[in-house]
């Protein structure tokens, strides 16, 4: 780095909030990490995993929602909500195992014949498994244990991310069998997160800013996007868990999600981040905007708007209020900032659930009247992407309690001042 670039970059360093340890003034040896990054100590004692009792209640609660909704069963595939219910984990693969969870009764599982000692090692919670041999269809086996459980409404609610060629299967075999979308049960139940949820979630984003802390006070100039991630992935490791963050800089910023194309960190660019990491299976999910070095007017002008427009969404974050109406927040003040009409600079929703996925039900976007309730939880990031100049963006996400919104990370208070303190 020249001198004059190292000069000015060291000189942002309080400002940005960042750990003690000074920019670099050149890449850091391939066989050695940044002092802020050796610094980091794991954060992850006393964590608590989601309890049996928990689970328990999950099951019951989708039991109720199949039966006020007259839904027999609930069919789920390894995934994040065979995750939710049932503390089950498997891989995915061209044969089926999946688990049965009737309206009444115990869950049940189906599996290839030579994998039921595995899965029984596995289950938690019920212990009926059907298997079939590589001959036959694991689809008779499915259709088989949902008439022996009784099947009153015929119909089988079907998780949102299951594989077609599943879906298919159980329609060729099923005869009269319905099938379903099962949001109005998975989405239903994981879409309120219990306190033992929001703890996890909340180490989660602690973690993470910690690592964005550590990383940002290693940056040097002619870093590529490589380097920040090779970086976010070691303050991760060093934190006690197994992610990373991206970053684009300069043109590339304006693109949401990025450029596949190689860059490298110059003094005086925007460089935008995102990231975050898994605690027991709950997702984090954060975005900061700086500019490496002194940012310019037009820097300012337009994060100060993406700033503004951040607060007015989670101001309209309200108990009651439609979804829609947090987005409406957010983009009426990028337009009324010179930054429309609608979708010509703000390009995307302004958030998404989060959980045990990152994207999970439901968005915070135009046309979704679902109210805000308690226990939901949201990303808030409204966007501003000036095509050939740079893109910002702020994350955080919020939780609603009884009194309104809460966020787990707190947002950055200035471009020159991207972490806040302690959530």
């Amino acid at each position: 780095m020249k001198r004059r670039s190292f000069v000015q970059a060291a000189a942002l360093t309080p400002a940005l909030g960042l750990v003690s340890a000074p920019l670099l003034a050149q890449a850091p040896p391939a066989d050695e990490l940044p002092p802020a990054i050796q610094a980091l100590k794991p954060m992850t004692a006393g964590i608590v995993p989601i309890s049996q009792d928990e689970r328990q209640a999950r099951l019951a609660k989708a039991q109720q929602l199949m039966q006020a909704n007259k839904i027999d069963a609930l069919f789920l595939e390894p995934g994040t909500s065979l995750q939710y219910f049932l503390d089950f984990s498997f891989y995915q693969s061209e044969r089926l195992v999946a688990a049965v969870i009737p309206a009444r009764g115990e869950p049940a599982y189906i599996c290839p014949k030579f994998e039921e000692d595995k899965v029984r090692e596995l289950i938690k919670f019920g212990n009926e498994v059907r298997t079939w041999e590589e001959h036959e269809s694991p689809y008779r086996a499915v259709i088989a244990l949902l008439k022996d459980r009784g099947l009153p409404n015929n119909r089988l609610a079907i998780e949102e991310r299951t594989r077609y060629f599943l879906v298919e299967g159980l329609q060729r075999e099923g005869g009269r069998l319905q099938l379903g979308l099962a949001d109005v049960v998975t989405a239903g139940c994981r879409m309120f997160k219990s306190p033992a949820e929001l703890a996890l979630m909340q180490r989660a984003n602690d973690i993470t800013i910690a690592a964005y802390k550590a990383v940002f006070a290693s940056l040097y100039e002619g870093m590529s996007q490589d380097d920040f991630r090779r970086l976010a992935a070691a303050a991760h490791k060093a934190l006690g868990v197994t992610s990373s963050i991206g970053a684009n800089f300069g043109p590339a910023s304006a693109l949401p999600h990025g450029s596949s194309q190689p860059q490298k960190l110059k003094e005086g660019e925007v460089l935008l981040a995102d990231g975050g990491c898994t605690v027991e299976g709950y997702r984090s999910d954060i975005s900061r905007t700086i500019v490496f070095g002194k940012p310019t007017a037009r820097h300012l002008q337009v994060w100060n708007l993406e700033k503004a427009a951040q607060n007015a969404a989670f101001a309209a974050a309200q108990l009651g209020t439609p979804c829609q109406a947090v987005d409406a927040a957010a983009r009426k003040v990028i337009a009324e900032g010179g930054f429309g009409p609608d979708y010509k600079y703000f390009s995307h929703r302004t958030g998404h659930g989060i959980g045990l996925d990152g994207h999970e039900w439901t968005n915070l976007v135009r046309g979704n009247q679902t109210p805000l309730q308690p226990g939901m939880c949201f990303s808030n990031e409204p966007g501003i992407y000036i095509t050939g100049e740079f893109g910002v963006r702020i994350e955080d996400c919020f939780y609603l309690t009884e009194q309104g919104p809460r966020y787990f990370s707190q947002p950055s208070p200035a471009i020159d001042q991207p972490f806040a303190g302690a959530s």
